[in-house]
């Protein structure tokens, strides 16, 4: 009985020929679907913060799919002519998170089971998935446990910088070692780059004080590692 119930939820509402009342069906389905992740991405993107465009976007696609499903059906030779449409189009823009990538691509799936007339299996999926990260949000699993930092200390020419801060590394890590060693301002000065991971209770400009009065008070910048991936990604 459980089995039939199921099978008769997840079956497909699709048919040779579209009518009004089903194709409204798909559309406000995949439009609520969509709303529902939107609200989860934003949810779980208070802290980095997010693009309002983005945002809307994940309410677009799931309606755009289920409706370019509808209109292709079972028909190949207006599938090969939607591709070729959609071959023409470019976007540019930049490269996004790949947290970011998953969400558009969870968007697509939902809009590719309204528009074959699964919707009980599209608001079931999304329901999980967003449980999933909602889940994997409030309980900080993705953030990293270890303090990862990039430093770059500037050295004049005549400073012998081998050896001259790691008593001060040793102090203020748990971790360390030289990325780097590059000159610039025509030789005149060193840029030595470390990895290094921090303590998590160090008082960070103590930290830079101390290296600061090694390296006669020039350039010295701390980034986080996983803010430096973002830039040079």
């Amino acid at each position: 009985m459980i089995d039939t119930m199921l099978d008769t939820i997840l079956a497909s509402t699709s048919g040779d020929s579209l009518t009004l009342t089903s194709s409204l069906a798909v559309l406000g389905s995949a439009l609520i679907i969509g709303l529902f992740i939107s609200l989860i991405y934003l949810q779980t993107h208070k802290k980095e913060g997010y693009s309002s465009g983005f945002t809307i976007t994940l309410i677009m696609l799931p309606a755009i799919i289920s409706v370019i499903i509808l209109l292709i059906g079972d028909n190949v030779a207006r599938a090969f002519s939607l591709a070729g449409a959609f071959s023409l189009i470019r976007f540019r823009s930049a490269p996004g998170e790949p947290k970011d990538i998953a969400y558009v691509f969870f968007t697509l799936a939902v809009g590719l089971a309204c528009g074959m007339g699964y919707i009980a299996m599209a608001a079931l999926f999304a329901l999980i998935l967003c449980l999933i990260m909602l889940l994997l949000y409030y309980t900080n699993f993705p953030n990293p446990r270890s303090n990862a930092m990039s430093l770059k200390i500037t050295v004049p020419e005549n400073l012998n910088f081998q050896g001259l801060f790691d008593d001060i590394l040793n102090t203020y890590a748990n971790s360390w070692h030289v990325k780097r060693v590059k000159t610039s301002n025509f030789g005149t000065l060193f840029e030595v780059a470390y990895n290094l991971n921090l303590k998590q209770s160090i008082d960070q400009k103590e930290f830079l004080d101390e290296l600061r009065c090694r390296n006669g008070n020039l350039n010295i910048s701390l980034t986080s590692k996983e803010y430096e991936d973002k830039i040079y990604a």
